[in-house]
């Protein structure tokens, strides 16, 4: 079994130095997208989850070959946190052909099985339901799946329906809220009875609320459910406290928030807290800033690449499914 202490205490460099790009390089990647989408070169909607890294790629960090992730309308950190390439990511949210889906998938279904990503959902709470099934699937040979959502999922019937069926089937699957405070403009604590984590713990199955902005907490805390899960003793849950710096899309200037809140959040901002512990530790600041360097110089060439590829041709049907 997983000890939670020990890999909460992991002091790899190397390792939290690539998780830190990782996360460097979603956020980077975030505000190229709405940069972009200010120039019109992103069309439809879009949903970022600049402040939700550290959740993100700290599960990312423990899963296996072979293992199934299903993510969110707010879902390209969970893409790039499985190692989906940037290039070909930006590309699919600019309507290219060389995009992950051949340009047609857009910004919130987003699949790419390669890398495990079963989809991005634009339906709210659909993201527990295709984790749900894969983990039927995955029954007894070792895989597990995993189904990121946010606060407002919890009040969807597919909340209670799949997580009881996983809970009777004892099924692999680990069930990660993004409790970033909102669903869209409503803050949860005035719709939501109860917690999230309550919530599961009420079907009695392992539930923990976490810092979500914590990637070393993140991580622990993942790496013991998903061991728990594969050995057969079916789902668990984790509540992960984070934040969005955004609004809810494109359109959503965020003036609900109370006067300092944001601020206030920004001090638990993942890549401050990593980049904080990493130097306590030793970490160069040189090491970090080449590393910061390294993310917007490829971010920049990304942007380049993406901005010259072609549109797909109309009677195309090239897409991660052409046979």
């Amino acid at each position: 079994m997983t000890d939670v202490a020990a890999v909460a205490a992991e002091t790899d460099q190397g390792l939290y130095l690539g998780l830190y790009r990782r996360m460097l390089l979603i956020r980077g990647f975030e505000d190229l997208v709405q940069s972009l989408f200010l120039k019109g070169l992103v069309h439809g909607t879009t949903h970022l989850c600049s402040g939700q890294e550290a959740t993100e790629v700290g599960v990312a960090s423990v899963l296996r070959e072979g293992d199934r992730v299903a993510g969110t309308y707010r879902g390209h950190g969970h893409a790039l946190s499985l190692g989906l390439e940037p290039q070909k990511l930006m590309d699919e949210l600019l309507g290219r052909a060389t995009g992950v889906c051949g340009g047609r998938a857009g910004s919130m279904n987003v699949v790419d099985l390669e890398h495990g990503l079963i989809g991005c959902f634009g339906i709210v709470g659909g993201s527990i339901a295709a984790a749900t099934g894969a983990g039927f699937a995955f029954r007894g040979d070792g895989r597990a799946a995993v189904a990121f959502f946010g606060d407002g999922a919890v009040n969807q019937a597919y909340f209670y329906e799949c997580l009881n069926f996983a809970k009777v089937f004892s099924l692999p699957v680990l069930y990660v809220c993004e409790n970033n405070v909102y669903g869209e403009y409503t803050r949860s604590e005035d719709v939501t009875a109860g917690t999230p984590c309550s919530r599961a713990q009420a079907m009695e199955i392992p539930a923990q609320t976490i810092d979500g902005n914590d990637v070393w907490a993140v991580r622990a805390a993942a790496a013991i459910a998903l061991d728990a899960a594969r050995n057969g003793e079916g789902p668990a849950f984790i509540e992960a406290l984070t934040y969005r710096f955004v609004g809810h899309s494109r359109s959503d200037p965020g003036k609900y928030r109370p006067e300092g809140e944001l601020d206030r959040w920004r001090e638990r901002d993942p890549l401050k807290v990593t980049r904080e512990r990493l130097v306590a530790e030793g970490v160069a600041e040189e090491t970090l800033s080449e590393i910061e360097r390294d993310v917007e110089e490829e971010l920049q060439a990304v942007q380049e690449a993406a901005i010259a590829a072609p549109f797909p041709e109309p009677d195309e049907t090239a897409t991660e499914f052409k046979a």
